[in-house]
């Protein structure tokens, strides 16, 4: 991956331009510790050192992030729903507020440390510190993911997605009601150039579409489901409230919904199917989860 450092970008530190943007770095101590591993150069110099500032028209070249994490993941006893279970794949019906692989403040509670318990063989299937893991949802967000058990299962699954051969379904709660009862929102999404933990709809971003039809209303609230075309991070959430319907419990883009429904505590958004044919056989998959019980509470309590 390489970089050209602009002109407004001169000055800035290399740790601080490479959480900027670069996909992979989830947080700016992700972006210092491939530098430490020398996983990044300037103009071809392998560089070190995270604070070395940046001069306008410099070409920065980083390692994929996979190359210089840890290529051991802790294995955890941690209990995982499975939806479905084959010997190339498993579904996991992940629950509210479980992260789904290591990072800051998480190293061995995460859903890739149960899967590794449960599923050893998937060490080193794809990404060091996200093994078997294809795709995946935010820690308050519900839902189903799947997980590849082999190596071509994870070359599949993979082509599959990019290829828009998987079908992805969400179940939302959303403020207000929309204009149409059903529609498509295109807007790129790229990073909040205020708020880097944050993406926002900016034209220079990354082509995502979401479609959504409205399924009832409920008071001043409409519950939907929710397709995903692309999979960009917090694409749902994003695109929903840049069509002025928030997602219900949203603290990050749709702050007013927190207080509305007491009993909830996070985000209404829940994966509810997944469909795809299998890999191997070619035959239909349609796996779905029902609405788990704080979000049906939830629902229930504006009746």
């Amino acid at each position: 991956m390489e970089f050209t450092v602009s002109g407004e970008q001169a000055g800035r530190r290399l740790d601080v331009f490479l959480a900027e943007q670069w996909d992979e770095a989830e947080s700016r101590s992700d972006a210092q510790r491939t530098i430490k591993a020398g996983g990044v150069s300037i103009d071809g110099r392998v560089i070190s050192q995270v604070s070395a500032k940046l001069n306008e028209g410099q070409l920065v070249s980083v390692t994929s992030k996979s190359n210089v994490v840890a290529k051991t993941i802790i294995a955890s006893n941690i209990p995982l729903t499975v939806a479905y279970e084959d010997d190339h794949i498993a579904v996991i019906d992940k629950p509210v507020g479980m992260t789904v692989h290591p990072g800051a403040g998480h190293t061995d509670d995460t859903l890739a440390n149960g899967a590794v318990n449960r599923w050893p063989q998937i060490v080193g299937i794809g990404e060091a510190d996200r093994p078997g893991i294809v795709h995946r949802l935010d820690r308050d967000t519900s839902g189903l993911m799947v997980i590849a058990l082999t190596e071509q299962a994870y070359t599949k699954l993979s082509e599959m997605i990019f290829n828009r051969e998987m079908t992805r379904i969400y179940t939302a709660l959303v403020h207000g009601v929309p204009d149409s009862r059903e529609g498509v929102i295109d807007a790129p999404i790229g990073r909040d150039p205020h708020n880097r933990t944050k993406q926002a709809i900016d034209e220079n971003g990354r082509p995502s579409r979401t479609h959504y039809k409205v399924e009832f209303e409920i008071g001043d609230f409409s519950f939907l489901k929710v397709q995903l075309e692309t999979g960009r991070m917090h694409q749902i959430r994003v695109h929903l409230n840049a069509i002025g319907h928030a997602v219900v419990g949203d603290q990050s883009y749709g702050k007013r919904a927190s207080s509305m429904i007491k009993s909830l505590n996070r985000q209404f958004l829940h994966a509810s199917k997944l469909e795809f044919a299998h890999l191997v056989t070619g035959e239909p998959l349609s796996i779905e989860s029902k609405l788990p019980a704080d979000l049906q509470h939830a629902l229930d309590s504006l009746a």
